[in-house]
């Protein structure tokens, strides 16, 4: 007995003491350290003792900064210090218990009561760690922030197929790699990203559960408060490319994060805008980055938001002059943009070049698009690449031409609108990119034009012939076929209420519309 009690003893004075958010009245405290229940609602209202979690500091420290990431958007401390726990009101906190101590309730990882948090009775909340690897920090993680959803007032969410039969109790997500995805309230145990859903619950396909609003209005605390300006016209914030890092929180699905970037001289520019992780491949992370990149007129230069990797990476040349970035959580094909919700660093290298100025101009006259230039440098042009695009984010070379080069003219066999820039390259083998500039089409017909909030039926309006495929915010599909050019009708009277995506493919344009059935 004597020898238990100092290892016990050891594990409290070893714990490490972390807080999330200390300014934070409302408190998840995940206690490590055992704990002696004395609770009417447990055991039929006998007391017994849990053991402590046989973790260690690494891996407790592991279980906190998952648990924190899942919280960040909302005015929450997560700790794993007693007394910050006892010092919070007793209406806004809740005890999550990590013990091996699992007997008394078989067959489950954790346990929980609805809406606890606001009891005021202490009442805690189980997670067995034993049950869970045992003891594997993820595994422990995702029930700590599932067990305390359930204290703030959540119930779990199911999968249900096009016809409204319930697939699993616990939605288990979907997709491999870090952008793999599962909401919180189902089965995250082996999915890289979790977040929280807005998704039915085992009670019926229809009935759909906004766990955001849910959290931030019935426990008595909201969202953080915004850190930066959402809009580049308001008052974005400065940065320097070099040296940063700057961090943000993304806290809602409309939240934007705008900042400006002010650039002395041609320069090679590298920035990384990465979510919070605990390891390598964006391990742990809930924020799939988005990044939309403007120029000194505010006209959109590029958007960065890779499909298979949750951090953004802009490697590329800028003229000297300022630049607005926004920073942003975006969904992917195995989630919406609802739970892309973190946070996030941004870090980055500027290299002045040679090259001071590319300016490039152009016209478009019947089926001849002509593109002029004027290039202010230091040291001679070695050659200057013209580049087009169809989408203005995807270059390929069109010509190359010699450095004395200013201009030149062709006629282009792709119809619609065209972007166009240009690689303009030293003889010291140094090159910067210059403005891009796009020639339009005055024939163009737009390939789609969709109805996206709806009652009974989806409308497209089509300009040649084209694939569609309807899925469900969780990303399961629920319909596909074809359309003709001109109206096309997509029922869903038959549908529950909510969001869909719609993917619309012809000719090479593949077109994506978030729908919403009211």
């Amino acid at each position: 007995m004597l020898l238990l009690a100092l290892l016990v003893c050891f594990n409290v004075y070893s714990l490490p003491k972390l807080s999330s958010l200390p300014t934070a009245t409302s408190t998840i405290f995940l206690d490590f350290d055992g704990y002696n229940a004395n609770n009417s609602l447990w055991q039929g209202g006998t007391p017994f003792t849990c053991a402590p979690a046989p973790m260690t500091d690494v891996q407790i420290t592991e279980v906190f900064n998952r648990v924190s990431e899942d919280y960040r958007p909302f005015n929450m401390n997560i700790t794993t210090d007693s007394l910050v726990f006892l010092a919070a009101p007793l209406k806004k906190r809740i005890r999550v218990v990590i013990t091996p101590t699992s007997a008394w309730y078989p067959g489950v990882g954790g346990i929980s009561y609805v809406g606890s948090f606001t009891w005021g009775d202490d009442t805690p909340c189980f997670v067995f760690c034993d049950r869970l690897g045992p003891n594997n920090a993820k595994y422990v993680a995702e029930c700590c922030s599932h067990e305390s959803g359930h204290t703030v007032g959540l119930s779990h969410q199911s999968r249900y197929d096009g016809s409204c039969n319930l697939t699993a109790t616990y939605n288990d997500g979907a997709g491999t790699g870090q952008v793999a995805w599962a909401p919180i309230m189902g089965n995250s145990y082996n999915r890289n990203m979790s977040g929280w859903n807005n998704g039915p619950t085992p009670y019926g396909c229809t009935d759909t559960q906004d766990n955001l609003s849910i959290i931030t209005t019935q426990n008595g605390f909201t969202y953080r408060p915004d850190d930066y300006s959402d809009d580049i016209n308001d008052a974005p914030t400065q940065i320097n490319v070099s040296p940063i890092p700057v961090s943000g929180i993304i806290t809602t699905s409309t939240d934007l994060d705008a900042f400006k970037i002010s650039v002395a001289a041609n320069s090679n520019i590298h920035v990384d805008i990465t979510p919070f992780s605990i390891g390598a491949n964006n391990n742990g992370a809930d924020l799939d980055v988005k990044v939309t990149l403007y120029d000194a007129s505010k006209r959109l230069i590029s958007i960065y938001d890779p499909t298979d990797k949750m951090n953004v990476t802009i490697d590329t040349i800028l003229n000297a002059g300022n630049y607005y970035l926004v920073v942003q959580g975006a969904g992917n094909s195995n989630a919406s943009d609802y739970g892309s919700l973190g946070s996030y660093t941004i870090t980055g290298i500027q290299g002045t070049l040679p090259i001071r100025q590319v300016l490039l101009t152009g016209k478009a006259e019947k089926n001849k698009h002509t593109l002029s230039w004027n290039i202010i440098a230091d040291e001679a042009i070695q050659s200057v690449a013209v580049e087009s695009s169809l989408t203005g984010s995807d270059f390929r070379e069109l010509t190359n031409l010699n450095g004395t080069t200013d201009d030149y003219g062709y006629t282009p066999v792709q119809q619609g609108d065209i972007y166009y820039r240009l690689k303009v390259t030293s003889i010291l083998h140094q090159s910067i990119y210059s403005n891009t500039i796009v020639l339009k089409d005055a024939e163009k017909i737009p390939d789609f034009k969709v109805s996206t909030f709806v009652h009974n039926q989806i409308t497209v309006t089509a300009g040649n012939n084209y694939q569609y495929l309807l899925a469900d915010a969780n990303g399961n599909t629920i319909a596909t076929g074809n359309g003709r050019p001109g109206f096309n009708q997509l029922a869903m009277d038959q549908r529950p209420s909510g969001m869909y995506i719609l993917q619309l493919v012809s000719n090479n344009h593949k077109q994506t519309e978030r729908i919403i059935k009211q």
